[in-house]
Parts: structure tokens; sequence; C-alpha cells
């Protein structure tokens, strides 16, 4: 009988090229998942991701999916998981979900997390996980930037020329900065969906904003611009963290990323 089975991965993206598998020759989350689950299984399985995460960047709880016939028992697929991927991946959990259930078509929010360094000197201990920007920051005039982004827009300005998506219309339901008061500032973004870099452009030019060298009415201004060329640069893919995913209490009950 076949089995959906969900994971929640935790991992560090440093040293691979994006969740994505793309070649036989280029190392992925994704390839590195299947990987073990062929050694677990001894069946080739297919990982569904709820989005696909850019070289670099890194997730705190990206979910996935997969179809198998294993008879492996809920409460062990965590652990042996565990016991054939690389120490910068991690399984967190896993359950049997409904079969209707798909990572990514399922998933009603996302969150990401973009953080900041904002001291003098980076913490070279947590260089792999921030972006060091050594000079003065406005916090209040970032804020600001960041809510004229919540809403149903049009993200064009924000997301890669190199987007193949038809539609670039999406919805931010939150867009916060907080400050962990020892110089280190955290940008959150939750959305129904994101667009290639669209938080890492979202927050190369709120940085912009911050330094002064955008103003709040310049930056209102590029979400009605609808032109890429216009906004700032791409921040460095290691500050970014796929935080969490939320799914609606009706695919399956008892998720630690359920909303209830």
């Amino acid at each position: 009988m076949m089995r959906n089975i969900m994971l929640t991965v935790s991992y560090d993206g440093t040293e691979y090229h994006g969740f994505q598998a793309q070649s036989h020759t280029e190392r992925t989350i994704q390839t590195q998942l299947e990987l073990a689950l062929r050694k677990l299984t001894g069946a080739e399985t297919s990982v569904i991701g709820s989005g696909r995460t850019d070289a670099g960047v890194h997730a705190r709880a990206q979910v996935v999916n997969f179809l198998t016939s294993s008879r492996i028992p809920e409460n062990r697929w965590a652990l042996a998981m565990n016991s054939l991927l690389p120490d910068d991946i991690v399984v967190t959990d896993a359950r049997e979900v409904p079969l209707d259930f798909h990572a990514r078509k399922s998933a009603k929010r996302k969150t990401y997390r973009y953080t900041i360094d904002n001291n003098r000197f980076p913490d070279v201990l947590q260089r792999r996980y921030r972006c060091h920007v050594p000079l003065p920051l406005d916090e209040e005039r970032m804020r600001q930037a960041l809510k004229l982004l919540e809403g149903e827009h049009d993200f064009t300005s924000f997301c890669s020329v190199r987007s193949t998506q038809k539609s670039h219309v999406r919805t931010i339901y939150e867009a916060e900065l907080e400050a962990d008061g020892d110089g280190v500032y955290h940008i959150y973004v939750t959305g129904n969906g994101f667009l290639y870099n669209m938080v890492r452009i979202i927050a190369g030019t709120v940085i912009e904003v911050g330094l002064g060298k955008r103003t709040i009415e310049q930056f209102a201004a590029l979400v009605e611009a609808r032109d890429r060329t216009k906004s700032g640069i791409t921040a460095p893919p290691h500050g970014l963290v796929l935080w969490k995913v939320d799914y609606d209490h009706e695919n399956f009950l008892d998720s630690v990323h359920v909303i209830l």
C-alpha cells in the first residue's frame, strides 16, 4: 500500500547548489534526500519540496513529502534518514499524511528570514548566516519600507529578470524588522508565495533605505514601477533562511506547521 510521508528538514545551504535537483554533477538538498531514501528503502523516490531555495540559502523548516510503499514506522523515519544524511541536513520531524497532501501545492503561507549583522566587525562564528553591513542603519525607515510591501501587489520590481512565472502578483501578509539589541536585525517576510530572488531583492533594497540611499517615497514607487532595474541589489544568499511553512488544518491534523 502506498503511503505519503512528510518530513520537516533543516539545512545549512552553504555547500549546496540550492534545494532542487539540477544535474547529477551538482550537490543539492533534494539529491541528498533522495539518495538517503534510496539507501533506506531500496527504491527510487522523488521528493517534493514546499519551495526552492537558491544556492547558499538555508532552511530552518523546509517541508517535503514523498510517496513510498515502505513499511518503516512513522516514528522511525527521522532517525533513519539522519543516519544517512550529511551533518548539514537534519530531519526534525516525520509523519504520515493523506495521499493528497502536496508540500508545495498544499502550502498556505511561507515565512523567510533575512539576517543583517550591523556591527562594525562581523561575528566570525555567524558569518555563514548573516549579511554584514558595517555602516549605520536607520531602523525606523526600514520598518516603514517593509510595511509598504504588505498586501497584494505586482512584485516585478522585486524579482529576478530570470523569473519564469506568468504572474508576479503575490500577497505579503507580514513584513517586519526585528532587532535583537546586539547590532543584529532580522527581516521576516510572510506571504502566499515568493518569486525568484524576491526576498533577497527586498532585503537588499530595504538595506539601501536604511543606509539613506533611498527615500521612503522612492521605495514606495518601486511597487508601481514593476521594473527590476529600479530596485536595489540582490542581497547575498547566506543571510536568508526559509523559516517556516504553514498548512491548513484540513490537510492533516496535529501538525507543527498547521494554521488553526
